[in-house]
């Protein structure tokens, strides 16, 4: 079978009592530990405390690198960065804004030798739905754009770290999406560095120059040309799925579950967008796609599916039925929705370094439900005494 798919799958949601359980656990690569001292563990500074803001730093690394190991790294060194210099921090802010101070620059530094990420629809036309095998090419997985699980980039609601408001969790959602992120990348570091602290986490101009160890005066030249490129997310862009929405996904299962390639196309928008990374091949419109899945991307019948979330978007993990049986792991993909059509497909096909960051297995044996465990610690250690 091709190395790149399309959506032709027959979808087989199991039940919890489906037979035996695909576990991700022996998926899960192991983490070092940081050893921390065992003194101050109430302090805000404590590595408990510094812990429960892991996920907003990974989110804001995220928007600034594009990458998803890239952000958790980065926040590996922002937590290291700010339990080293911990005795200067004045509580002037809160530890969480400090601690956005700290990975912003520790971004900065690791976006100087770098360059942007991009999706495939940014580097040229669409190509023809019935490409031969041989001439579909690819970029290696520095070059693209990739998706974070949801549950990895935003801060809970509720605890100790739940600081935001509502309308500041939709801003910090709305503001991982593939689109936004995409267009942050065309933008120059510090240019995007300035637009993500006042635009998304509500930094003062002055705190923005702060942050950035420049003026003010330079900070508004950066968002103004920043602004000229990208608007900020639509503040009435609700991040919540609409019922019309929920069900439009459920007509999406249902018409994989059929193998009915023209009424899963139907649900599509007449501009819609289908890409495979890490191929550079995109597809335009619902006729291609149609196209597509009849040909190459025919060898996805069969496969399973379950539902998770990516940069704030509904998403569904992929197995492709395994010739020696059972099923195994085959993409992530990430729908875009536009009222109640599809207009993006995109499906992130680098299966072993982004399932176990979901929680979610490799390989499923035969009649064996789909149980997600809790993903492993996050690259590099999870804070705290050993």
């Amino acid at each position: 079978m091709p190395a790149e798919c399309g959506l032709v799958a027959r979808h087989a949601m199991p039940s919890k009592d489906a037979g035996p359980t695909a576990s991700a656990s022996n998926a899960a690569p192991s983490r070092r530990r940081i050893p921390f001292p065992r003194s101050g563990l109430h302090s805000p500074l404590s590595p408990e405390a510094l812990e429960t803001h892991r996920a907003a730093i990974t989110g804001h690394c995220y928007r600034m690198l594009g990458s998803s190991f890239d952000a958790e790294d980065a926040a590996q060194e922002t937590m290291v960065r700010a339990w080293r210099s911990r005795s200067g921090f004045d509580a002037r802010s809160s530890v969480r804004t400090w601690l956005y101070r700290i990975a912003t620059n520790v971004c900065l530094d690791e976006l100087k030798d770098r360059r942007r990420r991009a999706r495939p629809m940014e580097e040229g036309a669409p190509g023809p739905p019935d490409i031969q095998e041989e001439h579909l090419g690819q970029e290696p997985a520095t070059h693209w754009l990739e998706p974070i699980a949801d549950a990895r980039a935003l801060p809970p609601g509720e605890g100790p770290s739940g600081d935001e408001s509502p309308a500041e969790r939709a801003m910090l959602k709305q503001s991982l999406r593939l689109a936004f992120a995409a267009a942050l990348q065309r933008l120059a570091p510090r240019q995007r560095a300035s637009l993500l602290l006042t635009e998304v986490l509500g930094f003062s101009a002055a705190e923005t120059a702060h942050t950035l160890g420049t003026s003010v005066a330079s900070v508004n030249s950066a968002l103004q040309r920043a602004r000229a490129t990208l608007p900020a997310p639509a503040p009435n862009d609700s991040p919540e799925l609409s019922e019309q929405q929920e069900a439009l996904l459920d007509r999406y299962v249902e018409a994989f579950a059929r193998y009915d390639v023209s009424s899963l196309t139907r649900l599509m928008r007449q501009d819609v967008s289908f890409c495979m990374p890490p191929f550079r091949l995109w597809l335009q419109g619902p006729e291609a796609v149609e196209r597509w899945m009849r040909g190459l991307g025919a060898g996805c019948e069969g496969s399973r599916f379950y539902r998770t979330e990516a940069n704030g978007l509904p998403a569904f993990a992929q197995w492709r039925v395994d010739p020696a049986g059972g099923h195994r792991a085959w993409a992530l993909i990430v729908l875009e929705l536009a009222g109640d059509r599809i207009a993006g497909v995109n499906n992130f096909l680098d299966v072993d370094r982004l399932f176990p960051g979901f929680g979610l297995p490799l390989t499923l044996p035969p009649g064996a439900a789909i149980e997600p465990v809790a993903p492993p610690a996050p690259r590099g250690s999870a804070l705290g005494p050993p």
